[in-house]
């Protein structure tokens, strides 16, 4: 058995992403439901055979046995690149594989709201991408940069675990740095990035606080920084960012994030009513002069909710129930997938039958 092979099946099936593990037979996640591949069950030998395959070096294979995972980022010719997880459960090794077209998708390929390109071609602040692990937020930042290589004539760095869609230069010079290869941490490669000339930086994950603090201050110097975080919607970003630091620290963080926070935007992938894949329900908070005093003074943090239900003709803000709300309207998604993905349910039921 080769490890091509149930890729480049996995791939033709539409899945966004493969599992495989010793002792099951290899499943595939297509439109967010796991599915039987019809492979025979993979044994240890198989596995070792597939880690030949992907020519894994030492350096990976060393960090998989002490760290008992590792992320790799593996291109198959003709098919795309994978961002692989790799790891051992029941004391036997497994991986999963995430499928990574080579082609570039634009905003538009994508059925993101337009007002993204306005965001994507900001000169300067803090755009974040946020949502649960596979609703797509990595292949909406790539749109987003991939716009301006075409649209700009600036110096991006990428610092991302690992790397994941592969841009060439158009009328932009990227350069894309791994985390483990070209730098030791997210944090240490923002650092370096501040002095490499940028005028984009984008970070793969906001992990930890002095990842963070760096992002605001490389925004504060005149750059445009994106990066994502595993959060739910604006307003818990915007609490997340804040919770990071001690309380000490708390009422400067509020005043720097007010001051350079430009948007979020929140995804949730839902399946298409016609079974051809899934489209992004997306949230977009922009930062209004509303939002900006809602970030200063906590107790006004309900009114960031409100300034993006209030702003849609005049910015593009939306939240998801109104972004579910056009999905439904426009027939690409089923009712019931628009009120199980709803913030408030009972409420989008209401609205989706004409009842305000």
């Amino acid at each position: 058995m080769k490890l091509s092979e149930i890729l480049i099946q996995g791939v033709e099936s539409g899945s966004s992403d493969i599992h495989i593990k010793t002792g099951s037979s290899p499943m595939f996640r297509i439109d967010g439901e796991m599915v039987k591949s019809g492979f025979d069950i993979i044994h240890e030998k198989d596995f070792n055979g597939f880690i030949e395959e992907m020519e894994v070096d030492e350096f990976l294979l060393e960090k998989l046995h002490k760290s008992r995972q590792v992320d790799i980022g593996y291109g198959l010719g003709g098919v795309g690149r994978f961002r692989v997880n790799m790891f051992y459960q029941r004391g036997s090794l497994a991986a999963i594989f995430r499928f990574i077209p080579f082609s570039i998708p634009s905003i538009e390929d994508l059925n993101l709201p337009r007002v993204i390109e306005t965001i994507a071609l900001k000169p300067r602040g803090l755009v974040l991408v946020t949502g649960i692990t596979g609703s797509g937020k990595s292949t909406t930042l790539a749109a987003m940069v991939g716009l301006i290589n075409q649209q700009r004539k600036k110096h991006i760095i990428t610092i991302e675990d690992p790397i994941e869609f592969l841009h060439k230069d158009i009328n932009s010079s990227i350069v894309q740095r791994q985390v483990g290869y070209d730098t030791l941490s997210f944090a240490s490669g923002l650092k370096g990035a501040l002095r490499e000339d940028p005028d984009v930086i984008l970070v793969g994950e906001m992990r930890d606080r002095e990842t963070i603090a760096t992002a605001l201050e490389a925004v504060e110097t005149g750059h445009l920084v994106m990066s994502t975080l595993h959060t739910k919607d604006a307003t818990e970003t915007i609490n997340r960012i804040i919770a990071s630091f001690d309380l000490s620290q708390q009422a400067q963080i509020r005043l720097e994030l007010a001051g350079t926070i430009e948007a979020i935007l929140s995804q949730r992938l839902i399946p298409k009513k016609d079974g051809s894949g899934m489209v992004p329900a997306v949230e977009i908070m922009v930062a209004t002069d509303f939002v900006k005093d809602a970030i200063l003074d906590a107790e006004k943090s309900a009114n960031i909710k409100r300034s993006i239900e209030m702003n849609r003709d005049t910015y593009g803000t939306q939240t998801f129930d109104q972004s579910l709300l056009e999905l439904y309207a426009n027939d690409l998604i089923e009712l019931d997938k628009a009120i199980e993905f709803a913030t408030n349910p009972n409420d989008f039921a209401l609205r989706a039958r004409g009842i305000v």
